[in-house]
């Protein structure tokens, strides 16, 4: 079962044919992506969905979609609970220079997703925040971005590379609360 299972990833089928064979290809279950110089980047876990309405939308989609509106450089998605939808999506993005957090362009954001990948993927609340919590690897901790936002415990955080990131994340959510007049 296991051969069947795991090896007919790598199977060349009509559509992909594979330059390298196994055992050379190596499945992680991570989404990464290979800039213009050759270098690869880790994304974060290829099954990181978040279920909206019925919708199964990918948390690497959704970032790719905010990092490709100029004035953002850096951005984590997390679903958070909704009684409605299932799950509704939550923001933490990082300005490119030059840019401002304004309620003006949290719009523009929210109207870029609606354009890029869809109504559905309409975020709920979009952060801005200097940095990301990450693991010393670079991989984004999003279940601490859940935790700040559910207002849960963090758990084990042996391996967040900056704990600054986690105080800053919850002053963002903290602030966006108070402006709309939300209990915290």
């Amino acid at each position: 079962r296991y051969r069947d299972v795991y090896w007919s990833k790598f199977q060349p089928n009509e559509s992909l044919e594979f330059k390298i064979k196994p055992p050379a290809i190596y499945y992680t279950g991570d989404y990464a992506m290979k800039d213009e110089e050759g270098y690869f980047w880790l994304m974060g876990r290829a099954d990181d969905v978040i279920k909206v309405a019925g919708h199964r939308i990918g948390t690497a989609e959704l970032e790719s979609a905010f990092v490709s509106h100029p004035a953002v450089a850096e951005a984590a998605v997390i679903g958070k609970p909704d009684p409605i939808k299932g799950e509704s999506i939550v923001a933490f993005l990082i300005l490119k220079s030059g840019y401002e957090p304004s309620d003006e362009l949290r719009d523009e954001l929210r109207m870029h997703i609606r354009k890029t990948i869809g109504p559905v993927a309409t975020p709920e609340a979009i952060f801005f925040v200097s940095s990301l919590p990450k693991t010393r690897s670079g991989k984004i901790m999003r279940r601490l971005l859940k935790a700040v936002v559910s207002g849960s415990k963090l758990g084990d955080v042996t391996t967040l590379e900056d704990a600054s990131s986690i105080e800053e994340a919850k002053r963002a959510v903290e602030m966006l609360r108070k402006a709309m007049g939300e209990k915290s």
